[in-house]
């Protein structure tokens, strides 16, 4: 009886964990890559575990003729490029970066620029867009609201290495294709149980577990994500159930909160002008970026624009709206 009793203790606290609110200046963890909020106080650093001996096994991919090692793979000034033939020929900095504070752009970014749920999809961003954010970056006006995540802290970095003329080649690169369906959205009460790894959620087995007040974006194939970098495996986003009808009240509507989106975004919400389109881009992006804004983590040119539209939002808000932007065709 004790042993049933404390299952059922366990499984409350999970639920109550998984869709708790925290407090408003309090990052929602799952959309920075994290199972839980900061500590208190921080974690002493782990002991590191032996070095393994590396991989120099040959990898392959469906499609491709290239193989590759997994040094290759990840390697930050020449990274794999799996297919060639999907995207067009990439500038150095792009391809190749520039060492030592450089990386190449489709090392996170991917050859085709989708990225994945740690970074940013970049594929589709206005040429304008693209160069003040990079801009904003070299200003240290782009910053995260939970300090665990070190990708703001890389581009920072990678941005006050580059000059001008770099910034616009990859913006050209970039903006010259399309964005285009990456991210499935499915609405669900229960999930595949995931583990946090480098700012993504894996799925560990087959086990379930509750969703909660959270979105879970995870890899389709996570060898293929997290090993392989393959830019044609994209991601799952599971919601809340009525997410996605909740949010398109807010984005059409404001609902009494906020101003329609497509005002600036488009009405279809794939981007009008200098303003970059939220259809069908990673939900986990879309809230980290608003909830950057309403507490003046993001600064720049644009995010003044936006501060007001995010003011009044609560993490929901932001959950339900990147649900409904992240189920619309690009």
């Amino acid at each position: 009886m004790k042993t049933k009793i404390g299952i059922v203790i366990i499984a409350l606290a999970f639920i109550v964990t998984a869709g708790m609110a925290y407090a408003a200046d309090v990052p929602p963890p799952w959309a920075y890559g994290f199972a839980g909020p900061p500590p208190a106080t921080p974690a002493p650093p782990a002991t590191p575990a032996p070095a393994a001996a590396p991989d120099t096994s040959m990898k392959s991919l469906p499609g491709s003729s290239s193989q590759f090692t997994r040094a290759q793979i990840s390697n930050r000034y020449g990274p794999a490029d799996w297919y060639p033939g999907d995207h067009p020929s990439m500038p150095d900095v792009v391809a190749r970066g520039k060492q030592p504070e450089v990386w190449a752009c489709s090392l996170c970014h991917y050859p085709n620029g989708k990225g994945r749920q740690e970074n940013a999809g970049v594929t589709g961003l206005p040429n304008s867009y693209f160069f003040q954010t990079m801009k904003d970056f070299q200003a240290g006006n782009r910053k995260s609201s939970d300090p665990r995540k070190p990708n703001t802290t890389i581009m920072t970095n990678i941005a006050k290495g580059m000059t001008d003329d770099e910034i616009r080649a990859a913006a050209q690169y970039f903006g010259s294709m399309k964005w285009t369906p990456w991210i499935k959205v499915i609405e669900t009460t229960t999930v595949p149980k995931t583990r946090p790894a480098g700012g993504m959620f894996l799925v560990e087995n087959q086990e379930k577990e509750p969703l909660g007040a959270r979105i879970l974006e995870t890899p389709e194939n996570a060898e293929h994500t997290e090993v392989l970098r393959d830019p044609r495996s994209g991601f799952f986003a599971y919601v809340p159930v009525g997410s996605v009808k909740k949010g398109e009240a807010l984005v059409k509507t404001g609902a009494g909160k906020t101003v329609q989106c497509g005002a600036c975004h488009g009405p279809d919400l794939r981007g009008m002008g200098p303003i970059p389109g939220l259809a069908g881009r990673s939900p986990s992006y879309v809230v980290r970026q608003m909830f950057d804004m309403k507490q003046g983590n993001r600064k720049g040119e644009w995010t003044e624009l936006m501060k007001p539209v995010v003011a009044n939002l609560s993490d929901e808000d932001m959950l339900n709206i990147a649900a409904y932007t992240a189920s619309q065709t690009p």
